[in-house]
Protein backbone atom coordinates (compact mmCIF):
# COMPACT_ATOMS: atom_id res chain seq x y z
CA UNK A 1 0.00 0.00 0.00
CA UNK A 2 3.05 2.38 0.82
CA UNK A 3 6.52 1.93 -0.36
CA UNK A 4 7.86 4.59 1.86
CA UNK A 5 6.89 7.82 3.71
CA UNK A 6 9.27 11.12 3.20
CA UNK A 7 8.22 13.79 6.29
CA UNK A 8 8.56 15.01 9.19
CA UNK A 9 9.37 13.03 12.29
CA UNK A 10 7.25 14.72 15.13
CA UNK A 11 7.25 12.04 17.71
CA UNK A 12 9.38 8.99 18.97
CA UNK A 13 8.20 7.01 21.68
CA UNK A 14 9.22 3.54 21.49
CA UNK A 15 8.15 1.48 19.84
CA UNK A 16 6.48 3.97 18.45
CA UNK A 17 7.09 7.39 15.99
CA UNK A 18 4.97 9.92 14.00
CA UNK A 19 6.20 11.35 10.69
CA UNK A 20 3.86 14.39 9.30
CA UNK A 21 3.39 14.41 5.59
CA UNK A 22 1.20 16.94 3.98
CA UNK A 23 -1.02 17.22 7.12
CA UNK A 24 -1.16 13.40 8.03
CA UNK A 25 0.79 12.21 10.94
CA UNK A 26 1.71 8.84 10.18
CA UNK A 27 1.99 6.37 13.29
CA UNK A 28 4.91 3.48 12.73
CA UNK A 29 5.73 0.59 14.84
CA UNK A 30 9.29 0.06 14.69
CA UNK A 31 11.98 -1.98 16.27
CA UNK A 32 14.72 -0.18 18.73
CA UNK A 33 17.62 0.00 16.34
CA UNK A 34 15.31 1.90 13.38
CA UNK A 35 13.76 3.97 16.39
CA UNK A 36 17.78 5.22 17.18
CA UNK A 37 18.64 5.88 13.57
CA UNK A 38 15.75 7.92 12.96
CA UNK A 39 17.18 11.32 14.03
CA UNK A 40 16.09 14.39 15.84
CA UNK A 41 12.40 15.61 16.46
CA UNK A 42 11.43 17.80 13.85
CA UNK A 43 14.41 16.35 11.17
CA UNK A 44 12.80 15.11 7.78
CA UNK A 45 13.20 11.42 7.24
CA UNK A 46 12.43 8.45 4.58
CA UNK A 47 10.66 5.96 6.26
CA UNK A 48 10.23 2.32 4.33
CA UNK A 49 6.96 1.07 5.34
CA UNK A 50 4.93 -2.41 5.34
CA UNK A 51 1.08 -2.91 6.50
CA UNK A 52 0.34 -5.66 8.98
CA UNK A 53 -3.25 -6.35 8.38
CA UNK A 54 -5.09 -8.74 11.12
CA UNK A 55 -8.85 -8.95 11.39
CA UNK A 56 -8.90 -7.17 14.47
CA UNK A 57 -6.10 -4.13 13.40
CA UNK A 58 -4.06 -2.70 11.11
CA UNK A 59 -0.41 -1.93 11.89
CA UNK A 60 2.12 0.40 9.94
CA UNK A 61 5.56 -1.04 10.39
CA UNK A 62 8.46 1.46 9.40
CA UNK A 63 12.05 0.60 8.83
CA UNK A 64 14.90 2.88 8.34
CA UNK A 65 16.36 0.57 4.98
CA UNK A 66 14.43 -1.07 1.79
CA UNK A 67 16.70 -4.47 3.06
CA UNK A 68 15.37 -3.95 6.75
CA UNK A 69 11.95 -4.57 5.34
CA UNK A 70 12.75 -6.94 2.70
CA UNK A 71 14.96 -9.32 6.05
CA UNK A 72 11.15 -8.75 7.60
CA UNK A 73 9.12 -9.54 4.83
CA UNK A 74 11.31 -12.63 4.78
CA UNK A 75 11.27 -13.82 8.46
CA UNK A 76 7.32 -13.59 9.09
CA UNK A 77 7.13 -15.97 6.46
CA UNK A 78 8.32 -18.72 8.29
CA UNK A 79 5.61 -20.17 10.40
CA UNK A 80 5.50 -19.15 13.93
CA UNK A 81 7.64 -15.80 13.49
CA UNK A 82 5.40 -12.34 13.96
CA UNK A 83 6.28 -8.82 13.66
CA UNK A 84 7.80 -9.02 17.75
CA UNK A 85 10.36 -11.99 16.94
CA UNK A 86 11.08 -10.57 13.65
CA UNK A 87 11.91 -6.44 14.90
CA UNK A 88 13.99 -8.45 17.96
CA UNK A 89 16.04 -10.60 15.25
CA UNK A 90 16.18 -6.92 13.25
CA UNK A 91 17.36 -5.19 17.00
CA UNK A 92 19.58 -8.18 17.58
CA UNK A 93 21.86 -8.15 14.26
CA UNK A 94 22.73 -5.73 11.30
CA UNK A 95 21.18 -7.28 8.32
CA UNK A 96 24.47 -8.29 6.88
CA UNK A 97 25.07 -10.22 10.42
CA UNK A 98 21.85 -11.91 9.96
CA UNK A 99 22.49 -12.97 6.51
CA UNK A 100 26.07 -14.36 7.03
CA UNK A 101 24.56 -15.88 9.95
CA UNK A 102 22.07 -17.51 7.91
CA UNK A 103 24.41 -18.74 5.06
CA UNK A 104 26.65 -19.89 7.85
CA UNK A 105 23.75 -21.79 9.16
CA UNK A 106 24.61 -20.66 12.75
CA UNK A 107 22.17 -21.31 14.81
CA UNK A 108 23.46 -20.99 18.19
CA UNK A 109 24.35 -17.35 17.22
CA UNK A 110 20.46 -16.53 16.14
CA UNK A 111 19.27 -18.31 18.87
CA UNK A 112 21.07 -16.16 21.10
CA UNK A 113 18.50 -13.17 20.09
CA UNK A 114 15.20 -12.92 23.15
CA UNK A 115 12.23 -14.95 22.52
CA UNK A 116 13.98 -17.21 19.41
CA UNK A 117 15.23 -20.88 20.49
CA UNK A 118 17.21 -22.99 19.15
CA UNK A 119 14.33 -24.97 17.00
CA UNK A 120 13.19 -22.11 15.65
CA UNK A 121 16.90 -20.65 14.72
CA UNK A 122 17.36 -23.94 13.11
CA UNK A 123 13.85 -23.03 10.82
CA UNK A 124 14.93 -19.95 10.13
CA UNK A 125 17.93 -21.15 8.59
CA UNK A 126 16.40 -23.74 6.40
CA UNK A 127 13.91 -21.50 5.34
CA UNK A 128 15.45 -18.24 4.83
CA UNK A 129 18.95 -19.70 3.33
CA UNK A 130 17.29 -20.89 0.36
CA UNK A 131 15.05 -17.50 -0.19
CA UNK A 132 18.79 -15.61 -0.05
CA UNK A 133 20.66 -17.94 -2.59
CA UNK A 134 18.10 -17.66 -5.61
CA UNK A 135 19.87 -15.87 -8.21
CA UNK A 136 18.62 -13.99 -11.73
CA UNK A 137 21.14 -16.36 -14.15
CA UNK A 138 20.30 -13.83 -16.60
CA UNK A 139 21.78 -10.95 -14.55
CA UNK A 140 25.99 -10.39 -15.48
CA UNK A 141 28.32 -11.14 -12.94
CA UNK A 142 30.50 -8.28 -11.94
CA UNK A 143 33.72 -9.63 -12.51
CA UNK A 144 37.08 -8.82 -9.47
CA UNK A 145 39.29 -9.14 -12.48
CA UNK A 146 41.12 -6.03 -12.89
CA UNK A 147 39.58 -4.47 -10.17
CA UNK A 148 41.27 -5.76 -6.57
CA UNK A 149 42.25 -8.97 -6.91
CA UNK A 150 42.20 -9.78 -2.98
CA UNK A 151 38.40 -10.21 -3.67
CA UNK A 152 36.59 -13.53 -5.59
CA UNK A 153 34.68 -13.93 -8.08
CA UNK A 154 33.02 -16.15 -5.58
CA UNK A 155 32.76 -13.34 -2.89
CA UNK A 156 31.19 -11.28 -5.15
CA UNK A 157 28.51 -13.60 -6.83
CA UNK A 158 27.84 -14.23 -3.12
CA UNK A 159 27.15 -10.63 -2.45
CA UNK A 160 25.51 -9.97 -5.90
CA UNK A 161 22.66 -13.08 -5.09
CA UNK A 162 21.93 -11.21 -1.74
CA UNK A 163 21.70 -8.12 -3.21
CA UNK A 164 18.89 -9.26 -5.42
CA UNK A 165 17.01 -11.04 -3.06
CA UNK A 166 17.34 -7.76 -1.31
CA UNK A 167 15.15 -6.34 -3.81
CA UNK A 168 17.99 -5.03 -5.87
CA UNK A 169 18.99 -5.15 -9.71
CA UNK A 170 22.27 -4.33 -11.29
CA UNK A 171 21.57 -1.09 -11.76
CA UNK A 172 21.04 0.11 -8.58
CA UNK A 173 23.91 -2.22 -6.64
CA UNK A 174 26.42 -2.02 -9.27
CA UNK A 175 27.83 1.51 -8.35
CA UNK A 176 27.89 0.42 -4.91
CA UNK A 177 29.05 -2.71 -5.72
CA UNK A 178 32.18 -1.58 -7.72
CA UNK A 179 33.21 0.52 -4.20
CA UNK A 180 33.25 -1.62 -1.91
CA UNK A 181 35.34 -3.73 -4.26
CA UNK A 182 37.98 -1.13 -4.41
CA UNK A 183 37.53 -0.27 -0.80
CA UNK A 184 37.80 -4.37 1.06
CA UNK A 185 41.28 -4.91 2.18
CA UNK A 186 40.26 -8.95 2.25
CA UNK A 187 38.12 -11.61 0.82
CA UNK A 188 35.16 -11.87 2.94
CA UNK A 189 31.42 -11.79 1.99
CA UNK A 190 29.98 -10.73 4.52
CA UNK A 191 32.12 -7.38 4.95
CA UNK A 192 31.56 -6.83 1.06
CA UNK A 193 27.95 -7.01 1.81
CA UNK A 194 28.13 -4.82 4.58
CA UNK A 195 29.86 -2.24 2.38
CA UNK A 196 27.57 -2.56 -0.39
CA UNK A 197 24.48 -1.60 1.83
CA UNK A 198 26.25 1.20 3.67
CA UNK A 199 26.93 2.95 0.38
CA UNK A 200 23.90 1.87 -0.93
CA UNK A 201 21.70 4.27 2.05
CA UNK A 202 24.27 6.99 0.60
CA UNK A 203 23.64 6.99 -3.25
Amino acid sequence: MFDYIKGILVNKSFPYCTVECNNIGYMLLVNKRTECNLGEINSEIKVYTKLIHKEDNMTLCGFKSREDRVIFDILTSVSGIGTKVAFALLDEFETSELINAVIEQNHKLISKTKGVGEKMAKKIILELKDKLTKINTNVQILSAKNQNTKISNETIIQAQTILQSLGYNQNEYQKALEEAIKNLEKDDAQELLKEVLQLLSIF
